[in-house]
């Protein structure tokens, strides 16, 4: 199976950046990376992905010039960049993975999910 380990979340001010890094476990260099993000009250939505070929990323209109995806295939780790945050960035992010073609914008499609990391954007 795969598993999925969130990490860099916390408490940072408006405008200020932060990393998060998603670990994945087997050999999971072909999935297609998604980033989620869950508010209080809201619903889980898309944030960014990125293909297995590293080129290839989608972004959210809310997250788009702010936020950058990648990943490290050799360490089988996603990282989401995250730049000139705003407080409603403030959420539970998860990670996941799901196949190489899969419509990477659709969380129904991922196949696995970390346990999530929270950002909180203080104004």
């Amino acid at each position: 199976q795969v598993q999925l380990v969130e990490s860099g979340g916390g408490l940072v001010q408006a405008g200020g950046s932060l990393r998060l890094s998603c670990a994945a476990s087997g050999r999971s260099s072909t999935y297609t990376m998604g980033w989620f993000r869950q508010a209080p009250g809201k619903g889980r939505e898309f944030v960014a992905a990125i293909r297995w070929i590293p080129s290839i990323t989608y972004y959210a209109d809310s997250v788009k010039g702010r936020f950058t995806i990648s990943r490290d295939n050799a360490k089988n780790t996603v990282y989401l960049q995250m730049s000139s945050l705003k407080a409603e960035d403030t959420a539970v992010y998860y990670c996941a993975a799901g196949g190489p073609t899969i419509a990477a914008t659709a969380g129904a499609r991922y196949d696995y999910w970390g346990q999530g990391t929270q950002v909180t954007v203080s104004s």
